[in-house]
């Protein structure tokens, strides 16, 4: 079993890669590469897509990077692999960023991503830190409970047209999507690699998800 995190040129991918090969480790999950080769994207059994900065960069530098996107669209619907998208790598999944004007994204998660717009002036944006997080139930949560902590930086945020399709949200003067996911796909908002028990939980969860 191998699990590809995508290195585009965006992404916190140090941190990333230590978190995942730590709990591969202890759930047998297999190896963990960082790559930019589509051809080891398109072979592996399940897909990491990282991002940090803004969409319209990081829709284009995954773009620049020959063959990457079609590799991973072909391993997670042709071949049903499961994929975990992070912060903007959860973000691109929607169907369009409107941040700086508007960016097509992948349209696997039907909805836009919006500004945060707090209804209480003492909340600030970007929205940086912990906060609690609301749970649904999907495997990706198991032993993670409604009120545990994850850590949050962004001013934009996925507003899926389907509720159902919203894995889990935080209270920041509006309801702000934390998780979405539907089939084998899945993104979260908050950086697990960042977010200590809860982060590494999930990351397990991942890597022993069968969709």
């Amino acid at each position: 079993m191998t699990t590809a995190i995508i290195d585009y040129g965006s992404g916190n991918l140090h941190s990333a890669e230590k978190a995942f090969q730590r709990m591969s480790v202890e759930v047998d999950g297999g190896k963990v590469v960082v790559t930019s080769d589509p051809d080891v994207a398109a072979k592996a059994d399940r897909i990491v897509l990282p991002g940090v900065g803004a969409f319209a960069d990081c829709r284009a530098g995954l773009m620049a990077v020959d063959g990457m996107f079609e590799a991973i669209d072909a391993a997670v619907h042709g071949r049903g692999r499961p994929f975990l998208g992070i912060c903007v790598g959860m973000q691109l999944m929607a169907t369009r960023g409107l941040e700086h004007g508007e960016t097509p994204g992948f349209d696997w998660i039907h909805g836009d991503v919006v500004h945060l717009e707090p209804n209480d002036p003492a909340l600030k944006v970007p929205h940086m830190g912990w906060n609690e997080l609301s749970v649904g139930d999907h495997p990706l949560f198991e032993g993670i409970a409604s009120g545990d902590h994850a850590y949050f930086v962004h001013s934009y945020h996925l507003r899926p047209r389907n509720p159902e399709q919203r894995l889990a949200h935080v209270a920041y003067g509006e309801m702000v999507t934390a998780a979405v996911g539907r089939g084998n796909i899945a993104g979260t908002q908050f950086h697990p690699e960042k977010s200590q028990e809860t982060g590494l939980r999930l990351i397990a969860n991942f890597l022993k998800w069968a969709p």
